[in-house]
């Protein structure tokens, strides 16, 4: 049976995501919610379902929710994160939330605090992995193909220059130097721990480029972050919001290194490449190396993983899976906000070697057999 689902939130974002729904199989779309009333009544008639403009109110009119997606927006793109998912899980309804988590690390660790308490699934839009060449990459590490990890290298950034710039004086992001870093880092800190496990030691550089500068502009726009991992490889994120152009992959390039080979993918859902590691059979000269192994999707459109994520939620939640099971849970994602929240630290302290705070406990579901 189809599971019952609402949508909160519902500019760009909540948009895609009520589409998302709207067509999948497992889902049944029954009401979408926004303060802004014309906003709501828009969606709600083109989409064939009921408008609702406080959370209170569709709890109540909706009491045989299933899920609740909270897409709203707020400072730093989470800041409207906390009230409604805290409402819904309160109401004991199963929660899918943009990211970040919340831009308040105080308030995202509350999230999943209260999610393990009532025992509902708390999933996170941590969206970037929930695609073929990422598939595909986690086979090789599980065939043993890539060996014990050595490094990683991540670059993630919307194409830009001096020529393109222009100040976000949105009420989100105006005057908050952190916007890009809680706002965006989701998604590469997700990136790193899905391939390279928990990270525990931050060390960040950030700065923003002199027109940003002259423009009075205080984002923060250019992230150089140093990372180690638990199983003591190394690695290492780079980030900026379009302050620059970059070369493999474009906006998204990602190599993971090994003891048995390296694959890389680029521009997300478009091209995993696998570097065997070299045998002595191979009697390769000074600089060679074995022939790569290219897989190309076809696929260039980034949207197509709004809806191969939230499709993996509702499998998940369809198929009662262990809470500690959960693909890109709320554990998850409040893991890619403490990583955030230390490189911040550690940009503040002009370049301190931080170390995230620790996870909560990861609970085995008795259930899991």
């Amino acid at each position: 049976m189809a599971l019952k689902v609402a949508v909160v939130g519902l500019r760009g974002i909540g948009t895609t995501h009520a589409q998302s729904y709207s067509k999948d199989e497992l889902a049944k779309l029954i009401a979408v919610c926004d303060v802004v009333k014309d906003r709501a009544d828009t969606l709600a008639k083109d989409l064939g379902v009921k408008a609702y403009y406080r959370v209170a109110d569709l709890l109540e009119g909706e009491p045989d929710l299933d899920i609740v997606d909270v897409s709203t927006g707020g400072y730093e793109n989470g800041g409207w994160h906390f009230e409604p998912t805290m409402q819904a899980i309160a109401a004991g309804k199963n929660v899918l939330v943009e990211k970040p988590i919340s831009n308040d690390i105080r308030d995202a660790r509350e999230m999943v605090r209260f999610a393990a308490e009532k025992n509902v699934y708390l999933g996170c839009n941590l969206n970037h992995f929930f695609t073929e060449p990422a598939r595909q990459a986690r086979q090789l590490i599980t065939d043993g193909k890539v060996g014990e990890p050595v490094f990683c290298l991540h670059r993630m950034g919307f194409i830009g220059g001096e020529a393109t710039y222009g100040r976000d004086r949105g009420p989100n992001a105006d005057g908050m130097p952190y916007f890009h870093t809680k706002a965006f880092l989701a998604h590469p800190f997700s990136l790193l721990r899905y391939f390279g496990g928990d990270i525990t030691h931050v060390q960040a550089f950030m700065d923003r480029p002199s027109f940003r500068r002259k423009a009075e502009d205080l984002m923060v726009s250019v992230a150089s972050i140093h990372v180690r991992f638990a199983s003591g490889a190394i690695g290492y994120l780079f980030s900026q919001r379009g302050d620059a152009t970059m070369g493999l992959g474009g906006w998204w390039s990602f190599e993971f290194g090994g003891t048995k080979g390296t694959f890389t993918i680029e521009n997300c859902v478009e091209k995993l490449t696998y570097y065997p590691a070299p045998v002595p059979a191979d009697k390769l000269g000074l600089g060679e190396q074995p022939g790569p192994v290219v897989t190309n999707t076809g696929v260039k459109d980034f949207g197509a993983t709004f809806p191969a994520r939230i499709h993996a939620f509702l499998e998940d939640v369809t198929n009662r899976v262990p809470k500690q099971k959960l693909r890109a849970s709320g554990r998850d994602a409040l893991a890619t906000l403490e990583y955030t929240f230390a490189a911040i630290e550690s940009y503040e302290q002009g370049g301190e070697l931080v170390r995230p705070h620790a996870l909560p406990t990861l609970q085995r579901d008795p259930n899991d057999q």
